[in-house]
């Protein structure tokens, strides 16, 4: 068994335009102040040239050497963002317009090629980086369809994923050749959500071997999954995760799909670590248990609590769970050793 590596924290939301959230640099900082050892480092301009860094390894090393310098590691990089843009299904083209560049607004099939060869950049820039995985989501061609009324078309979902598998497959490729593994978040609102669906894909693409899952107990709780089982279930296909807590409290007025409410209001919302629902003393042993190698990544989207406490509890709350593993088994002490003609006398067996 290994022990997780940690604590290490998603940047995504932090980022912004006041120190020390305007610079990587100051970001990496501000996070070994807090005792982070790690940074999720979202694939954003504002800190991280993704092209840059897919054809420089220059860039790859100068941006790795600067972290170490703090005192931190790179434990992935995410294009969350430009993963949703490789399948957008037309009802959503306007509100994920915003996530491409500029010039590319209003031409869904420029930004699609654009986040396809963004998600290759980065497979290239983690093998340069040296990294094991990388994150992303799935984006949704099927999201739309999910309940229906009518009735879905027959073969409709089918067709969907044949198609993320025609758009994604390339991708996998090129991940593969780089070494390293693609770990799509399980995500409302995304093709992959669950666990049947994320089954459905990997049918799909011939269970591709990097075709992979991060895994986010706080996105399975609100949708009322078994989300220690989904572990028992998929040890073997998560390559990176999220520490994050959330709670589902329906009540009579709502529930799973929390009524076009805010988030403050609906029954299934996120949680700082430990004020939610989610057994994480379980989620790491399970875990530690199935020789899990990355890192423990806290992702805070706190309905309630500031960013800046959520962090700065999280740093300790994850080194708190961390769990050192034993050299050896408890009860090595009376081990009697390896005897064969001991053990079939034991069993009662003729020598």
């Amino acid at each position: 068994m290994k022990t997780i590596k940690g604590p290490a924290i998603f940047l995504a939301q932090f980022a912004g335009s006041e120190p020390p959230f305007d610079t990587l640099e100051n970001l990496a900082r501000w996070a070994a102040s807090l005792g982070f050892k790690g940074v999720q480092i979202p694939t954003n301009p504002q800190l991280f040239d993704l092209e840059k860094a897919g054809t420089s390894k220059t860039y790859c090393d100068d941006i790795k050497g600067m972290l170490a310098s703090h005192g931190i590691e790179i434990t992935e990089l995410s294009t969350h963002l430009q993963g949703q843009l490789v399948a957008v299904h037309p009802t959503y083209d306007t509100m994920f317009d915003s996530f491409a560049p500029e010039a590319l607004r209003g031409n869904p099939k420029a930004r699609q090629e654009w986040a396809v060869q963004q998600l290759k950049h980065a497979a290239k820039a983690s093998e340069y980086l040296g990294l094991k995985a990388h994150a992303t989501f799935s984006g949704a061609l099927a999201w739309p369809f999910v309940y229906p009324w009518p009735q879905r078309p027959a073969g409709l979902i089918e067709t969907a994923f044949e198609e993320l598998s025609r758009r994604w497959t390339p991708i996998l490729d090129a991940f593969d050749e780089s070494g390293v593994d693609l770990a799509y978040e399980l995500h409302a609102g995304e093709d992959l959500h669950d666990g049947a669906t994320f089954e459905r894909f990997l049918e799909a693409v011939n269970n591709h071997p990097r075709a992979n899952m991060l895994y986010d107990p706080s996105h399975h709780i609100i949708q009322a999954l078994d989300y220690l089982a989904m572990i028992d279930i998929y040890h073997e296909r998560i390559k990176a995760m999220h520490v994050k807590d959330a709670e589902f409290r329906p009540t009579g007025r709502s529930g799973v799909y929390g009524g076009f409410q805010s988030w403050v209001d609906r029954p299934g919302r996120f949680r700082s670590l430990g004020d939610g629902q989610v057994d994480f003393k379980a989620m790491f042993s399970k875990l530690t248990q199935y020789d899990f190698e990355g890192w423990a990544v806290l992702e805070w989207e706190c309905a309630l609590k500031h960013p800046e406490d959520g962090a700065r509890e999280g740093a300790k709350f994850i080194a708190d769970h961390l769990i050192r593993v034993t050299p050896h088994a408890f009860d090595d002490f009376v081990q009697a050793g390896m005897d064969e003609a001991a053990n079939r006398k034991a069993l009662g067996l003729s020598a």
